[in-house]
């Protein structure tokens, strides 16, 4: 990727010359300085923290359900609505704010965040915005980390004395560890948008998606009740794991994801040979029963 281009992709994801963006068009890096603290003495205390389109990750929506003490379904019903996410159409969970209550964060009353600890990740970045442009000509597979400000007009937070640097804003907040988490489930979303908005996921993958990344209950009995372990072969220390774990069994769910829905191959989780012997079976026989009909539908206009 020349630096012009670059520039170019820099300057459209800092939105650079729009009067009414709030992002500040100015690139940080780690070692950026700015001033910011917020705390419940400031006048725009939890402005921010309304009309949000928060879209939950699988790891926020495990932290958030374990604080709460409620099931997956539970917590989907009561506090998510399913969205399909921008050009990729997969399926996600979008945190319900309060509409009769203007728009307010169910978990935000006037003494704050009642959740604070286990917020989701983009309430961590707060203000500080991250961008991730993938080099994949010269540098297939690099990819250049930047950041930005996000500067609302009611928040008075910038007017405050601290001051912070952008890595040790985000080791405060806890972003990095959230980004590890979230690191596999982000490379899933980045995989299907390669593909181009005219791949649909079918209506099963899209289900299937949707569950692995959001229902660790039902992912658990899937694996474990279903037919799956007479499908793929996984080792029996990672069984054990996933048993009773939510993040092992969320970062297995990533890996099967790949597998089932992306056709990549998986150290972790493979097709069993017999299984697999099948498919090579029922691929090579639609093969020549397509070939049939082509070869029937040339002679015949002959």
């Amino acid at each position: 990727m020349s630096l012009k281009h670059l520039e170019k992709k820099i300057d459209k994801a800092l939105k650079k010359g729009q009067k009414d963006s709030v992002v500040e068009p100015v690139r940080l890096d780690r070692d950026s300085k700015f001033k910011f603290r917020c705390y419940p003495g400031v006048s725009c205390f939890t402005k921010c923290c309304r009309n949000m389109n928060i879209i939950l990750t699988p790891y926020d929506i495990i932290r958030l359900k374990h604080r709460l003490g409620l099931s997956s379904d539970l917590f989907l019903r009561l506090y998510t609505e399913p969205e399909l996410l921008g050009i990729t159409r997969i399926p996600v969970a979008r945190l319900k704010m309060l509409e009769d209550e203007g728009g307010r964060c169910p978990f935000v009353t006037k003494d704050g965040c009642q959740v604070y600890s286990d917020r989701p990740v983009c309430c961590r970045y707060y203000p500080v915005g991250l961008a991730s442009l993938r080099q994949q000509e010269q540098h297939a597979g690099e990819e250049e980390e930047f950041f930005f400000l996000v500067k609302e007009p009611h928040c008075k937070g910038f007017e405050e004395d601290t001051e912070w640097t952008v890595e040790l804003w985000r080791e405060d907040q806890g972003s990095d560890f959230y980004d590890r988490m979230n690191r596999e489930w982000m490379e899933l979303l980045l995989r299907k948008r390669s593909f181009g908005e005219e791949t649909e996921m079918p209506p099963k993958a899209r289900e299937l998606f949707f569950m692995v990344s959001t229902n660790m209950e039902r992912f658990r009995s899937f694996v474990f009740e279903s037919r799956f372990l007479d499908t793929y072969k996984v080792d029996g220390k990672i069984l054990r794991k996933i048993l009773d774990d939510d993040v092992e069994l969320m970062q297995f769910g990533f890996e099967y994801l790949k597998v089932a829905i992306f056709g990549a191959e998986s150290d972790i989780i493979k097709l069993r040979e017999d299984i697999l012997n099948a498919t090579v079976k029922k691929i090579i026989k639609r093969r020549k029963k397509r070939r049939r009909r082509l070869e029937r539908l040339a002679k015949g206009r002959r």
